[in-house]
Order: structure tokens, then sequence, then C-alpha cells
């Protein structure tokens, strides 16, 4: 989430952390499925629900495009970007090839050390009490977390950054193309490919995840519905500091 921000240029000063907080609210909403893909964004309502100027919100789209988040089609507006279904199998040999590296580096020197696992082992549970609670939302959030967090412990900064992104595009790619609903992950899969990296089982790790990501992939299929979303009933309340500019 961070790595995607940074990468749009943000700075210190009100104005840039006014369009900081916009683009992490709409990136939000759709990591969350709050937005689904094929939705208007329209600049007049976007306005009015984070009280800025339609220029300001034109900005915020504009750097969305550029992560491929959002689409903006020439006289017709900004929209939620819809992934075709090979765009979405790209997305996912990325996310392989990508996720094999870092699986590779957590597991090259042996058994990850106890704060790394204790990490890992805090998070399955937070995925556990989702799951539990049937908290979609939160479910959805923290099973992109998961691979982030092992990005994160692997140390490369670059493929971390590389990865937020490919995160966010099959998440965008699974809302729009998901033949049978479910969420993105579950953590008992996340938990068999932390018992691997607890033995330094490279193998079985990258096997497991593997699997893991296959399985999502194989619930997509094209679907070219249009959804219809109220913009006020999806943000509702946005943080006070975005009204007034």
């Amino acid at each position: 989430m961070a790595a995607i921000a940074d990468k749009m240029g943000v700075g210190k000063t009100s104005g840039a952390q006014r369009h900081e907080q916009i683009v992490q609210s709409i990136m939000d909403a759709i990591a969350d499925r709050r937005l689904p893909p094929g939705t208007k964004l329209t600049e007049e309502r976007l306005a009015q629900i984070f009280g800025v100027s339609r220029a300001r919100i034109r900005s915020a789209l504009s750097a969305l495009a550029q992560v491929g988040l959002v689409e903006l089609r020439p006289n017709r507006g900004a929209y939620v970007a819809r992934p075709s279904a090979d765009e979405a199998r790209e997305v996912f040999e990325a996310r392989r090839i990508v996720e094999r590296g870092l699986l590779e580096r957590l597991t090259r020197n042996g058994p990850l050390p106890p704060g790394a696992l204790a990490r890992l082992r805090a998070h399955l549970a937070q995925e556990r009490a989702a799951e539990a609670a049937n908290d979609r939302a939160s479910t959805i959030r923290l099973s992109g977390d998961f691979h982030l967090l092992l990005a994160d412990l692997a140390g490369n900064g670059t493929l971390a950054g590389f990865l937020d992104s490919l995160v966010r595009q099959s998440s965008l790619a699974i809302a729009a193309l998901e033949a049978r609903p479910a969420t993105d992950c579950s953590a008992h899969e996340h938990e068999a490919i932390v018992d691997a990296l607890a033995t330094a089982d490279g193998t079985a790790a990258n096997r497991l995840m593997t699997e893991h990501l296959e399985a999502i992939e194989n619930r997509l299929a094209p679907d070219a519905r249009a959804p219809d979303v109220d913009l006020f009933a999806v943000f509702g309340s946005v943080p006070s500091p975005l009204r007034g500019a």
C-alpha cells in the first residue's frame, strides 16, 4: 500500500497529504471490493464526498490510473479498472515468479528466526479470527497482507513493492472475474506455507504457494457485468482533514 503511494510522488505538504488520503481511501475501497471493477468514479460525487475540488479528485484518479487501478476513458470519465481474463492470467503468472523468489530468499539460510515466525503466526491468528467472524472485508485485506508480510520478511524492498502492485491487480482481477465467490486465500493454506518455512523446506513452501495461487486463478472466468455502485454509500464518512480544500 505504502509502496504504491511512494511511487506517486506524494510529498509532505498539506495539499500532498490530502491527495495521498484521497488516493488511499479510493485504493482501500477497491482492494476491499467495495468498489468493484467497472464502477464509474464520478468526479463531482467524489469531490462532494471528500470535500475537495474536482481538480484534486482528477489528480487522485490520474495517480490511480498510473498504477493500473483506474481506467481513464476519453469523454466518458474514470472507472475502476476491469482486467481481461488474459491480463489476469499474466498477473498471476507474475505473482508465482515473484513469490517463488521471495520464498527462496526466506529459506536460503535455514528456518526463519523466531521473531519472523511469531509475526507470521500472529497474522494467521488475525486471518482465522476474521474468517470466524465472517468479516469479508477484513479477510480480503488480511489475505493480501500475508503475502506482503512474506515480502517484508524476505528483505528485498524492490520485490516487495512489485508484489504490492501485483496483489492489488490480482485482487481486482478476482473481483471482476471470479466464477465461484470466495475469499482470495484461506488461513489454513497460509498456515501450511508458514509450517514449511518454519523447517526451511523451500521445496514444500514453493509447491504450496504455487498450488495456492493456481487454485485462486482457476476460479476466474470472463464476466462482463457492470456494477451499479452508490459512491456515497461506499465511502460513508471520510476523515475530517479531507474537508474544506
